[in-house]
């Protein structure tokens, strides 16, 4: 058992509706020492691929990315759910359903920030059907540039995303990968990955 799956079963509740909830740790509280040990264990991982840009999706994975991003001494970038003023005319879009807040996200980067010369490393919080993943894949590819891996902490593998990612050929780690979860038991059952 790794630190992040004994974390998840220290401190997660599961609620339900095949919910993880990891707020005090991962993505409403930060615990520094466990994102720090994220984003070691997936430099580590990614230890064979150029990387030279970090993207993950706002808001959950921008602590995790930001740690990894200080690792690589690469820039991080986070796609954005919502227009703001000072948001620029010329911007990659693309759809992403999120599967916590049962709603679809419309997700941008400004055109400057994603170039065809870019291996970009995308990470999230959470991995359920992969489509803020495939977002993010899409991003990438119209600026033109190279998706070197997607890093996750923590997959739901009873879930399609990360088995529908693989198969595309995506070099995809998951720190944690839940294969059962019980909300009335409250137990969780996590894939031996032997990494």
């Amino acid at each position: 058992m790794n630190f992040l799956e004994e974390k998840i079963l220290s401190d997660g509740v599961i609620k339900p509706g095949n919910i993880l909830k990891i707020d005090n740790f991962l993505n409403h509280q930060i615990d520094i020492s466990i994102i720090r040990q994220i984003a070691i264990e997936l430099k580590r991982r990614f230890c064979d691929v150029e990387v030279n840009k970090i993207l993950t999706i706002e808001a959950s994975g921008i602590a995790m990315a930001t740690m990894l991003g200080h690792l690589y001494d690469v820039p991080v970038v986070f796609a954005k759910k919502s227009e703001t003023a000072n948001s620029t005319d010329s911007k990659y879009v693309s759809q992403a359903y999120s599967f916590t807040h049962k709603k679809e996200n419309k997700v941008f980067v400004s055109r400057p920030y994603l170039q065809s010369t870019d291996r970009v490393l995308i990470v999230d919080d959470f991995l359920a059907d992969g489509q803020a993943a495939h977002a993010l894949i899409d991003l990438v590819h119209q600026a033109g540039g190279e998706v070197s891996g997607i890093g996750i902490a923590v997959e739901k593998g009873q879930q399609m995303g990360g088995r529908i990612l693989r198969e595309e050929g995506y070099h995809l780690e998951s720190i944690a990968i839940i294969e059962e979860m019980n909300w009335e038991t409250q137990t969780i059952l996590f894939r031996n990955q032997d990494k």
